[in-house]
Formats: C-alpha cells, structure tokens, sequence
C-alpha cells in the first residue's frame, strides 16, 4: 500500500471501531520504564501511536516534549479530546518512513507489528527508526513474538527475536532484549521488551 492506501485503511479501522490491539491503558512494560525516567524535557516519539496511552500517561506526569505520530488524523483528533491542554503542533498526521525530525527516546508499541510483515519494510523500519533518533538516541518498546503465518493481511504480525535483532544491529547497540515479564495476560509470554541504542 503507498502512503494514500495507508492512511484511508487505518482510519476506516477507526471509524469501524476495529482496534483489536487498543488495551485501553498503557502497557505495563512501557508504564514501569517510563516510571524510570528522569528528564521530563527529554524528547520523545511515539509512531503509530493509535490513542496513545502512553503519551497520555507521559503528558500527565510531567513529560514536556512528546511527540505523537499517526497516519490517520482520527486517533489524533480524540487523543486532543481527551487532552485539551496537549500540544496541538505535537500532534503528528505523517507517515512514519517519511517523518524528519530528531528525538531523544522513540516508545514502539504495536506498531512494527502492523504493517505487512515483508522483509525489505522490516529493514526500512529498523532504518528509519536509527534517521529520527539523535545521538546515544533511544529506542525502546514491545515486540510481538511469535511465528509469522502466510496470511499477509491478518494483523498483528509476529516474528522473532532472532529476525528482529537481524533487523535492527546494523543500527543500534543491543541493551537489552528479553521475554517481557510483566506483559498484560492476554500477551503474556508473547512479547520481547527491548531497550536499543543508536549506533
């Protein structure tokens, strides 16, 4: 699909209330390694953010410079609802392999798992993911791992940890990369929480 065909299939699953991925809060990995963080001023991205708890959930302890990226204006309209006082200029309607701009920490959730899992977009990702982070640049999220099927338009798609570090060590540096320990029940088991840093 190019950039057109994206954003009108997101934003139909919007209007269609078709958000099976939304679990209504922030994710319990993501929430405790925000609840680490120490620099309210530090820069972040959150891309394919959807309704974006965890923005909201940064915004209302103090996080002074996040960004909230979605290809469909629709999600981005109700996290405003919800949020009157937010930034509207932080408020994002880009696509993601097109967005230019520089951040300190990108939160990846749910979102590498949505589009169609083809081996040439998975590398444009890990890419683009390294072009919008600046130097010792962070990224950090969940990952989906479990095997991929032949379906190529049954989300969400999975993967490996072996397929995703292949992925991304041409760019970053490997923190950390682990089964998530403390994922919602209905994922348990089937996320890797990783912590990557910018080559």
């Amino acid at each position: 699909m190019n950039s057109s065909e994206t954003k009108t299939y997101w934003s139909n699953r919007y209007k269609d209330k078709r958000t099976g991925w939304d679990i209504g809060e922030p994710s319990t990995p993501l929430k405790k390694y925000i609840d680490q963080l120490t620099d309210k001023n530090v820069k972040i991205l959150i891309p394919g953010a959807g309704n974006a708890y965890e923005a909201t959930y940064l915004y209302k302890h103090g996080f002074t410079n996040v960004h909230i990226l979605d290809i469909s204006e629709i999600p981005l309209q109700e996290f405003k609802k919800r949020n009157p006082k937010f930034s509207a200029e932080n408020l994002r309607c880009d696509d993601f392999f097109t967005h230019k701009n520089t951040y300190d920490l990108i939160i990846e959730q749910t979102f590498f798992c949505s589009f169609p899992p083809l081996p040439e977009t998975r590398k444009k990702y890990a890419k683009q993911m390294a072009n919008l982070l600046g130097t010792n640049g962070k990224l950090i999220g969940l990952w989906f791992d479990f095997p991929l099927t032949n379906d190529v338009e049954k989300r969400p798609f999975g993967g490996s940890k072996d397929e995703y570090l292949n992925y991304f060590k041409p760019y970053f540096t490997v923190k950390t990369f682990e089964k998530a320990y403390n994922s919602i029940l209905p994922r348990a088991g089937n996320e890797l929480f990783g912590i990557f840093e910018k080559l």
